[in-house]
């Protein structure tokens, strides 16, 4: 509501499609209105709004800063005004949500998730999408994402954050690797004894390495890094290949089959990372998103209590 005036959603999605096609013709026709009509339409949107939302030239039209930051809003309006209507057509829960995983989170968490949303709210149509929790905080500031499992929140914007689990970290290689044989039969390890073992890990521009390289620090232990990988497959791959080590929480082993690697656990209490759920604000969410978050929370839960989520527990708070 703006001085009295109310926006009205076919002036959003006028707006939003212009903002799309660069072009008033190509979003008339798109739209199936008159390119006067559509035009009028948009510029009582921004009389409305008393700013200016395009920019127009010979060659079509472009979104000022104004128009950019509306244009974000916009297409979040109109999707929850969609959402609505299909909910209230079909008179159960439906809708779209978008959720974010990393591939370790995503390796035991994405089908058990999958199946339960199936089963609860058939009608939401759900998208996943598997990336580095870096890459994940970026599309969810973007409004790319609903929802994610993140690690790290320190470039969050208006986001609701809560954490869910802790998981352990573990030291992992290839059965019979050289440097872990005396503690392959231990059922945990001190970081300062891996000081020799030569390690796989991602680079400096992943959360978990910080996590990895702080814990080395706080026992004065420089760790001998043989190689760096920033993907989990091309990762494992490398240990399965005997070129080192890596350290990794539990989940990171769960796609591999049968009992190569060994896996052990770090006993220092550092050595673990927090999986928070981040969202948009709670005014921001849809109902299909505000679902999804509830149910991410139970699977999560499920799988630690069932022991199919190794080395997590359920974050006390």
């Amino acid at each position: 509501m703006i001085e009295g005036e109310t926006v009205e959603l076919r002036q959003l999605r006028y707006f939003v499609r212009v903002v799309e096609v660069g072009s008033m013709g190509r979003a008339a026709k798109t739209l199936g209105v008159g390119t006067s009509a559509l035009s009028q339409q948009v510029s009582r949107l921004e009389s409305e709004l008393s700013t200016r939302l395009l920019k127009r030239s010979a060659s079509g039209v472009r979104a000022t800063d104004a128009g950019v930051a509306f244009y974000k809003q916009a297409q979040l309006s109109l999707r929850h005004a969609d959402d609505a209507i299909r909910a209230a057509q079909q008179a159960r829960l439906s809708g779209h949500v978008s959720v974010g995983m990393a591939p370790s989170t995503s390796a035991v968490l994405a089908l058990p998730f999958i199946a339960a949303m199936r089963q609860r709210y058939p009608d939401i149509h759900l998208r996943l999408v598997e990336a580095l929790s870096g890459s994940l905080s970026a599309m969810l500031n973007g409004r790319q994402l609903d929802l994610a499992m993140l690690f790290d929140i320190g470039s969050a914007l208006r986001w609701s954050v809560a954490p869910v689990l802790d998981e352990r970290l573990f030291v992992i290689g290839l059965r019979g690797m050289t440097e872990l044989r005396k503690e392959a039969s231990s059922r945990s390890v001190t970081l300062a004894r891996l000081a020799g073992v030569p390690l796989v890990l991602p680079s400096r521009l992943h959360g978990l390495r910080a996590i990895v390289d702080s814990a080395f620090a706080r026992v004065r232990v420089t760790p001998r890094i043989v190689l760096e990988v920033d993907g989990l497959a091309v990762l494992m791959d490398a240990v399965r290949a005997g070129i080192g080590a890596t350290i990794q929480p539990g989940a990171a082993v769960a796609r591999s089959p049968g009992d190569a690697f060994a896996n052990i656990a770090i006993a220092d209490s550092d050595a673990r990372r927090v999986n928070m759920l981040a969202s948009l604000s709670e005014d921001e969410l849809s109902p299909a998103a505000l679902a999804a978050r509830v149910v991410l929370r139970d699977v999560a839960a499920r799988l630690v209590a069932e022991g199919r989520w190794p080395g997590a527990t359920v974050h006390e708070s």
